[in-house]
């Protein structure tokens, strides 16, 4: 197209009317006009998706061996068994044991949590309907997914389901300035909201002001009503810096994610939410801290050293 004044007339009311769309679908959240949209997109494009990935990438299909793990912790048994026959289907190679690796990860999490989950892979990353931080799953409304699902891996809490197609659904990651979840602090029970921002650390203001925190102290999810968008007791992350309380009524913390938001692979939707709060449970074993050495010096007196406070004394 020639640059002509039709032309650049025509750009701008195309980014006009990107930009009303975009505002009215903030604006509406869940009842926004567009969301039907955005699921014809989901429908129309995940299948592509899904597709380019399963093409480039020999692995996907058996992953899909873990997307019956949707039972209580009872089929623990039943999944391992699973597990161990995936590994010996999936070959050696360095890529498919970091995959192994987090899968296993993935599944004592579930296990220890009674989480019933559908496993997925990443096939996309980034703004897929919008301008959001987020991803794309090959798994979708066949695989019983819905909106509004917590969405984990072998570290902590991913994001939650907001758009479900049928064979792919994406996902708003926790780093996502518009991403806020219910926390609970490890040990003290302290409550707050965790918000994200982008690649800084997540911000959470908790409702005690005076409550007592210190750096390298734990959260994890507190739990939505009827377990959704969150289920209670998902890893979040680790206090690193407390902002001075102020004599403010909330408490402000920054914590760093357990999960590495750049290295997304091989996540679970929670599908089925655990009987009871599983509480710290979840949360990995702390770090126990490395002992410094110690060094004993022997000191031998010399004759001419002092003994008891009496000096030799010296030769005529």
């Amino acid at each position: 197209m020639r640059d002509t004044r039709e032309s650049r007339l025509l750009l701008v009311l195309l980014i006009a009317v990107a930009f009303a769309l975009i505002t009215v679908d903030i604006r509406g959240g869940e009842d926004s006009p567009v969301d039907g949209a955005r699921q014809t997109a989901a429908t129309v494009f995940g299948p592509i998706e899904n597709g380019v990935s399963a093409a480039v990438d020999p692995v996907g299909n058996a992953v899909s061996a873990i997307r019956d793990s949707g039972e209580r912790h009872d089929r623990v048994a039943e999944l391992e068994k699973e597990n161990a026959a995936l590994k010996a289907k999936l070959g050696s190679d360095d890529r498919n044991r970091s995959r192994l690796a987090q899968l296993d990860k993935m599944m004592k999490i579930a296990g220890q949590g009674q989480y019933g989950i559908k496993g997925a892979e990443v096939i996309a990353i980034g703004a897929a309907q919008g301008f959001s931080w987020t991803i794309t799953i090959d798994a979708g409304a066949n695989d019983g997914l819905k909106r509004d699902m917590t969405v984990l891996n072998g570290d902590g809490l991913v994001g939650r389901v907001t758009t479900v197609g049928p064979d792919t659904a994406t996902v708003l990651l926790a780093t996502d300035p518009d991403f806020t979840v219910g926390t609970r602090m490890e040990g003290n029970d302290e409550l707050g909201f965790a918000s994200g921002q982008g690649d800084r650390p997540l911000r959470v203001e908790l409702l005690n002001g005076k409550a007592q925190i210190k750096k390298g102290d734990r959260l994890v999810t507190f739990g939505s009503q009827a377990d959704r968008p969150f289920v209670p007791g998902v890893p979040v992350g680790v206090v690193n810096r407390v902002d001075p309380s102020g004599g403010d009524l909330t408490r402000t913390l920054y914590v760093t994610p357990f999960v590495s938001f750049t290295k997304l692979d091989i996540v679970g939707v929670v599908v089925e939410t655990p009987k009871k709060d599983p509480r710290d449970t979840v949360l990995p074993d702390k770090p126990k801290p490395t002992p410094r050495p110690t060094v004993t010096v022997t000191v031998t007196p010399s004759a001419q050293a002092p003994v008891d406070g009496q000096y030799p004394q010296e030769e005529q």
